[in-house]
This record gives structure tokens, sequence and C-alpha cells, in this order.
């Protein structure tokens, strides 16, 4: 079997990384301006909002690019640090600095949502599996799958800002579905790639998924898709009981 990277996936998988990234800093940046923050306190956390995904945006670069995430059938498997240490500390940092939660109030609810169109960006895995490189068993469950939460994120942003208490279920059943089809993205990508794990595809492991680029998408934008889904649950949550720490949000975004 040809296992040569296609010559597309590098422009394809990085350019929709960084649109993706600057759409995120871009939408956080101008929330905290609507928001009435001042400059001083907009400033820092926009700054470390920066930082933080673009230090973690060249260190999955340089990891993937270096090959610590290629699997091979004598091995264990590297991608499951690649997915899973970004969420806990983007979850430890929410928990434990107050002005990210503050943040994350300012953001409107449909922004959250509305920016995982790039999750339509999972058509790679069906077009790669058009010309016979992934495995169906995943590539169709993944590709599938986030192009329907892709397409739908805006729709169900748009649903949840023209009628926040009608919507709320929408709102929560697209979170819950999103979060499933990741863990099934990760689950399969992690069972049919070589190593000692394989379980599925023997005869055609799923080399490209961690290869570089391709294995930016559950080294980076995977992550980055969970901690939204996260983020966009919270909210919800705060909205329909509101507790003391909204209220002083609430309060502090007034003043």
């Amino acid at each position: 079997m040809n296992y040569q990277t296609p010559v597309y996936l590098l422009p394809f998988v990085l350019s929709g990384t960084l649109v993706t990234l600057a759409a995120v800093l871009f939408g956080l940046h101008r929330a905290l301006k609507l928001a009435r923050w001042s400059t001083r306190d907009r400033r820092q956390v926009v700054w470390i909002a920066t930082v933080l995904p673009v230090g973690w945006f060249f260190a999955a670069l340089f990891l993937s690019w270096s090959g610590f995430y290629g699997g091979a059938d004598d091995q264990i498997p590297t991608i499951q640090y690649g997915v899973f240490i970004p969420i806990l500390l983007g979850v430890a940092l929410f928990w434990r600095w107050g002005t990210f939660q503050r943040a994350i109030e300012a953001v409107p609810q449909q922004w959250i949502v509305s920016v995982q169109l790039f999750r339509a960006e999972g058509a790679i895995f069906l077009i790669l599996y058009a010309v016979h490189r992934p495995p169906g068993v995943f590539a169709w469950p993944a590709g599938l799958g986030d192009v329907i939460v892709g397409l739908l994120a805006p729709v169900v942003g748009l649903a949840y800002a023209y009628s926040p208490r009608h919507a709320t279920a929408l709102l929560r059943a697209w979170n819950l579905f999103g979060i499933g089809d990741l863990l099934v993205v990760v689950a399969t990508g992690f069972l049919t790639s070589s190593s000692r794990f394989q379980m599925l595809a023997m005869s055609s492991p799923n080399v490209l998924i961690s290869a570089f680029p391709l294995v930016m998408i559950p080294a980076f934008l995977v992550p980055l898709a969970v901690l939204l889904h996260l983020a966009s649950l919270r909210k919800l949550r705060q909205t329909e009981t509101p507790g003391p720490l909204s209220h002083q949000l609430l309060a502090s975004q007034r003043s």
C-alpha cells in the first residue's frame, strides 16, 4: 500500500488550523471590547489567551513534524498525550483563573458555538478515503460526524441567539453530539493506527492520522473543539441556574 502523504494535506491542514485559531482569538478580543472591559484587563487576557494557544500550536507542530506521534507495531502510541494533556490544562486553567472565567462569560454563546464551523474540515477524511487512504471504519464516522457538527454549528448558534429559551435543548444536544463525535474520532483513530493496541484495520493501518501534517487535527483541533464544547455547556448551565458567580460576573461586566 502507498503510504505517501498527499501534497494537498499540508496547506489544507495548516491553513485551516491557523484560520480557526485566528477566529477564536478575534472573537475573544471582540467580545471583551463589547463587554466594555478596561483596556488594561482586555489586553492582559487577550495577550495570555494568544500566547498559550499559539505556544500550544507550535509545540504540536514541532512534535508532529519530528515524528513524535508516529506509530509502529511494537510501540506504545503517543497521540493520547497530544489529545488529553491540552484538554486537562485548559480545564485546569478555567477553574483556577477567575479572570478567564469572566472572559468566557463575556463571549456570546452563539460565538462559541458558531466558530466550530471549522469541524467541517473533517470532510478531508472522506476525501482521503475516496483515494483509498484511511480505513473506512475510521474515515466514515470521523468524516460524517465532523461535517454534520460543523455545518450545524452556525445554525445552532443563530437559533440560540434568536430564542435562547426554545433552543436550549438543541444547543445541549448539539454539544453532546459533538463531544461524542470527537470520542469516536479519537477511539477509532487510536484503534486503527499502528501500535501495540491496534485492534481494527489490521491489513490497512491508519498511517496518515499519526503522521505530519494530518496528526495536527487530533493534536490541536480536537482538544480545541472539546474545550469549546465544555465552555458552551458550562455557559449554558450558568444561564439555566444562575448562582452567585454568575451574578458577580454580570455585575462586573456592567460596571
